[in-house]
């Protein structure tokens, strides 16, 4: 499982719907408002993880 950066949810890759490249690597979201929040600033999700 991954887990979606904003909401810390888990998401199955093989069935997520919305997904993000950022830096080389794919993050997957729960929702599209997760998707739209992490693509407006992804650095602020990405702090400490």
């Amino acid at each position: 499982m991954a887990v979606d950066p904003v909401c810390k949810m888990d998401v199955d890759p093989a069935t997520a719907r919305f997904t993000s490249e950022y830096k080389g690597k794919t993050y997957y979201f729960c929702a599209p408002g997760c998707k739209k929040l992490f693509d407006k600033n992804p650095e602020s999700y990405l702090k400490g993880s």
